[in-house]
């Protein structure tokens, strides 16, 4: 083992703690420690020539120039992964003029069915999806029981879900 190594590997172990929340900062609670094992493997390929001067300052780029390799192999790991399950599931997550236009025009069918709701069930449905209210604060508003509001709401995403799945018009 080099000197550089041997010198580096005894600094890493003295500020071990703090270089582990420092990376904690960077990549997260669960990956640090593999980080910090890839900063130990790294170190144990230093040559001596050029001698390090200040080690203190090697250490700490070496752990950050770690930690950011390992973020982008993780995002690139979870760019393949969604790549494979679009292959495997027929999702495409690319969308072409035509998707874009059907897209379109699946919003405005919807757009349209919403407009179409009888009262109070267009309310309500606007109260507990697009205001966040709950049923029960719906129900309450309405002056209404919260079984009405929620029957209310099955129709209206019944007939919403049968518009997604093409089966009305």
């Amino acid at each position: 083992m080099s000197t550089n190594a041997t010198s580096l590997t005894r600094l890493l172990l003295a500020e071990y703690k703090a270089l582990v929340r420092r990376l904690r900062k960077l990549v997260g609670n669960d990956a640090a420690q593999d980080v910090a094992q890839k900063v130990w493997m790294k170190i144990q390929t230093v040559r001596d020539s050029p001698p390090i001067h200040n080690q203190h300052a090697y250490l700490h780029r070496l752990a950050h120039n770690v930690a950011v390799d390992h973020v982008q192999n993780d995002q690139r790991q979870a760019s393949v992964a969604e790549r494979a399950q679009a292959l495997l599931w027929g999702v495409d997550f690319e969308l072409g003029p035509e998707r874009i236009i059907e897209s379109r025009d699946m919003l405005n069918r919807i757009h349209a069915a919403i407009a179409a709701l009888p009262e109070p069930t267009r309310t309500i449905l606007r109260m507990t999806r697009l205001e966040g209210k709950t049923q029960r604060e719906t129900a309450e508003a309405l002056g209404i029981t919260s079984t009405t509001v929620e029957n209310h709401l099955r129709r209206a995403l019944a007939q919403l879900g049968s518009i997604r799945d093409g089966d009305a018009e």
